[in-house]
């Protein structure tokens, strides 16, 4: 039997020591399930800088091919060079051919970056290729909403033409998030091409969690209450309303805040936070002892700006992990029941010193029977090995 060939391409893709490993885990089980998979993903970007400088162009890593291509190197997300570089990745994607070796039966081209999306469809179209568009942030709207540009700017202009064309173009559209049919329907998809795939986790890759380095542990506060936090410090992440809420709770000697990571918004998060003896900072880590570090927390922390595009759902990828390590989680979104947590409304750092005590307020066993909800839940619902399967479904 000749095995059915996919290509999954995301500009800003990686294999390991970042958190971006939903294409990784799909590709991966895709294999396990007897197709042909590559990966394709520039060399550089802003997510994880030089980590792929010096690896090989080409690569079969667990069963998969994953092909990094030529790019253009930038400062930061925000760098002007970073249109210049997803132009220059959409102009090398039409010579992936020449590298693979092969011809796809499918091609899954991954937002945000939308301009490589017209070069994905045209290899489909020459290839006679079914394909597939993922949305894993809305654009343009997301730029609109979260970084104040007017949908006037010709730039946004073009970016919002290749959304609506990948819509009515593609032969599926994959969202991560729940709500957004509608959106998506008015801007020119069918709905029966919807579907939801959200970010999930790999439980293997989880379970074989590294230890943290040994400066790491030793800063981390001893038989204190802390509430953690992983990933971007960036504006969408409203961690300004967590620093907030510890200025709120600066007298309550047992409770710290932990917040591991980096991005744009860390030198103000820092400033905001140095007259706090009960705010601690530390440094990214390695994807892979993420969960180690969770277990330090007796709460995990998700942030959110109130913003309308919001109203389509939310897939981070620290959500699913937080549930995997059976925390009970603060979650700032439009206001839901949350079983496995609290879910408040955002902006409202008095809200979140509240749901802090309320959960202080627990035994341990009453927050692990909390956290244990979203455990259950993340299992059953968003390991890759089912989503995976959902997709086939759709091939």
């Amino acid at each position: 039997m000749i095995k059915q060939k996919i290509w999954i391409i995301n500009q800003y893709g990686s294999l390991v020591n970042t958190g971006i490993g939903r294409h990784r885990f799909l590709c991966k089980e895709l294999a396990n399930l007897g197709y042909k998979v590559s990966l394709i993903s520039a060399r550089w970007s802003h997510v994880y800088e030089d980590l792929a400088m010096s690896a090989p162009e080409l690569e079969v890593f667990e069963d998969f091919k994953f092909l990094r291509i030529p790019a253009i190197k930038y400062k930061n997300a925000h760098d002007k060079k970073r249109i210049l570089n997803e132009f220059y990745f959409a102009f090398k994607l039409l010579g992936i051919e020449n590298k693979l070796k092969e011809k796809p039966d499918y091609i899954i081209y991954s937002s945000p970056s939308l301009i490589g999306y017209l070069s994905a469809y045209r290899l489909a179209k020459k290839y006679h290729a079914k394909i597939f568009f993922e949305v894993r942030d809305i654009w343009p709207l997301t730029p609109i909403q979260a970084g104040g540009y007017s949908p006037k700017n010709p730039f946004i202009r073009f970016l919002q033409w290749i959304e609506d064309f990948a819509y009515r173009k593609s032969d599926q559209v994959i969202s991560l998030f729940p709500y957004a049919l509608e959106h998506m329907v008015e801007h020119g998809m069918r709905p029966d091409k919807f579907i939801w795939i959200p970010n999930g986790i790999h439980p293997t890759e989880l379970e074989n969690a590294e230890p943290l380095n040994k400066n790491v542990e030793s800063v981390l506060p001893k038989d204190k209450f802390i509430v953690g936090y992983t990933g971007t410090f960036g504006l969408a992440n409203n961690l300004s309303s967590l620093i907030e809420a510890a200025k709120i709770l600066k007298q309550e000697a047992e409770i710290y805040f932990v917040l591991v990571g980096g991005g744009k918004d860390k030198s103000k998060l820092v400033k905001m936070a140095k007259n706090l003896n009960n705010v601690i900072f530390i440094d990214p880590i390695k994807n892979i002892q993420i969960q180690t570090m969770l277990k330090k927390f007796d709460v995990c922390f998700v942030g959110a700006k109130d913003l309308p595009l919001y109203k389509f759902g939310t897939s981070p990828n620290k959500l699913s992990q937080y549930m995997y390590a059976s925390k009970p989680i603060i979650h700032l979104i439009h206001p839901k029941n949350c079983e496995c947590g609290i879910s408040i409304k955002t902006d409202n750092p008095k809200l979140i010193a509240e749901a802090i005590m309320q959960l202080k307020a627990l035994n341990p066993e009453e927050r692990f029977k909390m956290g244990k909800i979203g455990y259950d839940y993340v299992i059953k619902n968003l390991n890759y090995t089912m989503l995976s399967k959902k997709l086939v479904k759709k091939l």
